[in-house]
């Protein structure tokens, strides 16, 4: 129990000096910072250009395709760091079980590559 009180006491204390880091560098950025708003400053920007049409027509369904494809695989790549770090206490079972997700990652990305999804026209 007093392992676990610990634990739970230094969680708490990077808890609470994250937030006050959090208010006073914020605090300060509000104090010191000014604020000057003038036409090209509060001008409305989307991608790089001035919008021209409605924010409600229809758009084309790759760049919704390639940032979810983005998504995926960048998430399921997140889990190769614990995987690089604690490989040498690994068993056999939980090497071929990463080195089974590595494929499955590999073949999920041959078949969005064959399909043409990260295509961009």
């Amino acid at each position: 129990m007093n392992y676990l009180s610990q634990e739970l006491g230094s969680i708490g204390i990077l808890l609470i000096f994250s937030i006050f880091l959090s208010v006073v560098i914020v605090l300060f950025s509000y104090l010191v910072g000014s604020s000057n708003p003038d036409v090209e400053k509060v001008s409305v920007y989307e991608c790089g250009f001035d919008p021209y049409e409605d924010a409600r027509n229809i758009f084309n369904i790759k760049f919704y395709l390639v940032s979810i494809l983005f998504i995926v695989f960048d998430l399921e790549a997140i889990y190769f760091f614990p995987w690089s770090s604690s490989c040498s206490f690994l068993s056999v079972e939980g090497f071929w079980s990463l080195i089974e997700f590595a494929l499955e990652l590999i073949i999920g990305y041959i078949y969005a590559w064959k399909i043409g999804a990260l295509e961009w026209e």
